[in-house]
């Protein structure tokens, strides 16, 4: 009677186990045709590839693995995940990658604004303008010209000072004072942002690739703007010149209602960018970025060599 009755539960757990596989499978397999009706890719190798690149000696080992989980797990690293930074000293350790030397920083005044949402994996973090921040690193280290990434959060600034959001740019006035202290050799300051238009007139194509276009932004209240604007002329002009219509040249900006300096009289080499709208895919956008990165590198090493030579 016990055999019996010890039969009819495993048999009652198996029907479980089997039922629950089955409806698992069917959520898969329906989430998967919704995202094909919806066109939705689902792997983006290159953009993977530029986000992990600095990555891969560090996970290369099982060991070296679990040391980053470990780090990530330890209850104090978790509860310091959303420590409040100092209204004039933020946290200058969150920097991504901080080498010995940079020559750029690269940042994002409007850190949360986003791109369309293409690849399966954005439908869990959704990408923001600050990716381009990481595949611009890798373009231009790749020219051995050092950067230094800002990854400390404007929101936090922000709510320590009681500022609003149209305050972005004294928030991010802080992080550039902190990090030219605490790395001298800073001398370009890349503001990358992302525009607000519909995607028809936001993009662009060259050959068979398909661009979100770019457009720089000088603000003539600052009284030093001809030094910006300057060298923004040569960005400009180098990126249509190998890619036609991919830049549409340079906003300027004044009056009543704009900001009109947006932290440009910090450096003569400070450049606004915004790259693509809200409804350009992250494909677009890294093409553009890989594009301009290659010329950014370029200008600014040969402005560097005849400046010490």
């Amino acid at each position: 009677m016990n055999r019996m009755n010890l039969k009819r539960k495993k048999s009652k757990r198996k029907r479980k186990f089997l039922f629950f596989l089955f409806i698992f499978t069917m959520t898969l397999y329906f989430s998967f045709k919704y995202l094909v009706t919806k066109e939705i890719n689902i792997d983006n190798q290159d953009i993977v590839r530029y986000l992990l690149k600095d990555m891969e000696e560090d996970f290369n080992t099982k060991s070296n693995l679990q040391k980053k989980l470990d780090e990530f797990l330890e209850p104090y690293n978790l509860l310091n995940m959303n420590i409040k930074i100092d209204k004039t000293t933020p946290q200058a350790s969150s920097n991504k990658k901080p080498t010995t030397q940079p020559l750029v920083y690269l940042y994002n005044t409007h850190q949360t604004e986003e791109y369309a949402k293409t690849t399966l994996a954005e439908y869990a973090v959704s990408p923001t303008v600050m990716i381009t921040n990481y595949i611009m690193q890798n373009i231009l280290e790749e020219h051995n010209v050092n950067c230094l990434i800002e990854e400390r959060r404007v929101k936090d600034v922000l709510n320590l000072n009681g500022w609003n959001y149209s305050d972005s740019y004294k928030a991010t006035r802080v992080f550039l004072e902190d990090s030219k202290k605490e790395h001298p050799t800073l001398k370009y300051y890349i503001d990358l942002h992302r525009d607000s238009l519909i995607k028809d007139k936001t993009t662009v194509q060259i050959g068979d690739k398909s661009y979100a276009q770019v457009l720089f932004l000088i603000g003539l209240e600052n009284e030093n703007h001809a030094q910006n604007l300057a060298f923004t002329e040569q960005l400009n002009n180098a990126i249509n010149s190998k890619y036609e219509n991919l830049s549409k040249g340079i906003y300027k900006k004044s009056g009543p209602g704009v900001n009109g300096i947006y932290n440009q009289d910090f450096s003569p080499y400070s450049i606004l960018i915004e790259i693509g709208g809200y409804e350009n895919t992250t494909t677009e956008v890294m093409n553009t970025v890989i594009a301009i990165s290659e010329i950014i590198g370029e200008v600014i090493k040969t402005n560097e060599q005849k400046e010490y030579s």
